[in-house]
């Protein structure tokens, strides 16, 4: 019988490609999702010996991840600003940085108002539900061209209890007919369609549509910001996650669309990673 210990140990080995910390991390993860325990217990009980169909369970999950398909996808579910999401191949997997939008987000919400609040492109359904765990009098209504993301985004909802968020079909504000906003967020898609990242690590994985927007990774915000004067109040604010050697492009964008009030966001990294601007006047 093979112990925690030993277990992931072995699995550590086998995943040694990864960086050190990674491979540590993401062994930790997958046993505790296979013995349905938090990651302390590992740590707790260290010298318990698993179960034979445990550690066959264990085996084939690193085992898949050897081959890089990401955590996420293999136990089905990630954290984010703190909520258990489920997510799934048709969905990004929520990333730390993408919690800047809903600081930045929550920055500009007042807390007591019942403003109207869109998320474009919602995958999971992450930014919409975080926003909304934050801002319970507010309307949030999030889009996504696929079905199948928007299934598991209204699983999500469901799970985390947050009715009044409502999901519909569609690209950026096109589902959304007469309806003006308050407040618009997304993270669209902003890679350059030729990066070699697209090939590497997790990205391999994750939708395509969802990560890639034409040379130069700008064509889905050019799309937002043009038609985004339609669809959100005199004074609403805007906010686009982006990468992070596209800030100044952004800003000229969000200029040549009539924003006021600009400002790029680093994030944790002191990296630009969003844009936020404010439509000053009626259109």
């Amino acid at each position: 019988m093979s112990t925690i210990k030993r277990a992931l140990a072995e699995a550590q080995n086998q995943l040694s490609s990864l960086a050190d910390i990674s491979a540590k991390l993401e062994s930790e993860i997958l046993l505790a999702y296979v013995i349905q325990k938090p990651r302390s217990y590992l740590y707790t009980w260290p010298e318990l010996a698993l179960e034979s169909h445990q550690l066959t369970q264990f085996q084939s999950l690193i085992e898949r991840r050897s081959f890089g398909e990401p955590v996420a996808y293999i136990t089905g579910q990630r954290e984010f600003w703190g909520l258990p999401l489920k997510v799934s191949p048709a969905t990004l997997i929520p990333r730390p940085e993408t919690e800047r939008l809903v600081e930045i987000a929550l920055q500009h919400i007042p807390e007591n108002e019942p403003w109207q609040i869109a998320d474009l492109g919602t995958g999971s359904g992450a930014l919409a539900l975080a926003i909304a765990s934050e801002r319970p009098r507010c309307q949030v209504i999030a889009t996504d061209i696929s079905g199948d993301a928007l299934r598991i985004a209204e699983q999500n909802r469901d799970n985390l209890q947050l009715g009044k968020v409502r999901f519909v079909q569609g690209r950026w504000f096109e589902p959304l007919s007469d309806i003006r906003f308050n407040l618009v967020v997304s993270n669209p898609p902003y890679v350059a369609e030729k990066d070699p990242h697209l090939l590497e690590g997790d990205l391999r994985f994750e939708p395509q549509q969802a990560l890639s927007s034409g040379p130069d990774g700008l064509d889905a915000i050019r799309e937002i910001l043009g038609t985004a004067k339609t669809h959100i109040k005199p004074g609403a604010w805007l906010i686009l996650e982006h990468g992070y050697d596209q800030g100044n492009g952004v800003i000229a964008l969000f200029e040549q669309h009539g924003f006021d009030h600009i400002i790029c966001y680093p994030d944790y990294a002191e990296r630009e990673r969003a844009t936020a601007g404010q439509m000053i006047t009626d259109h």
